[in-house]
């Protein structure tokens, strides 16, 4: 199965480019595809800006994809709900899990409204970058309960 997590912009620190590196280089079983959505420029309407980013992720979804928008209003699954996401997803015949992490401003409702699952990674609101990390550990975690490792205890 595929896995795509998808973000809108670049992120500026090195470090969390290598801690998500480090994770996903571990997964086996799971092939993990990065995409960077441009952000749309700030006209002072924050809606707007979500709206067009919105627009902008959804884009990328294929037919059959399982979206999971990550957002603090989301869900909080333990480790071993989560590992069953992604397991219900193979077992479904699911190719793609697609994640996404909006920009500065959050998600559009339309986002939400379209996703299989909201994920949150805690009710605080969170750097994207550090949510991206967080994600990155729990695909490993999902990986190693469903495939065998010793990492999740």
């Amino acid at each position: 199965m595929q896995v795509v997590l998808a973000r809108v912009g670049r992120g500026r620190n090195s470090w969390a480019d290598a801690a998500c590196r480090d994770y996903l280089r571990r997964l086996r079983k799971l092939r993990v595809e990065e995409r960077l959505v441009k952000p749309a420029p700030f006209r002072g309407d924050e809606a707007a800006v979500r709206a067009e980013e919105g627009a902008r992720l959804l884009a990328g979804l294929a037919p059959g994809d399982r979206l999971v928008a990550l957002d603090e209003r989301g869900e909080l699954p333990t480790s071993e709900e989560f590992a069953g996401w992604i397991d219900s997803t193979l077992r479904d015949g699911g190719r793609r899990m697609v994640f996404v992490i909006g920009g500065p401003y959050g998600l559009d409702p339309s986002v939400r409204r379209a996703a299989w699952k909201v994920l949150a990674v805690g009710r605080w609101v969170t750097n994207h970058e550090v949510a991206r990390i967080v994600l990155a550990e729990q695909l490993y975690r999902a990986h190693t309960l469903l495939w065998g490792g010793s990492y999740h205890h």
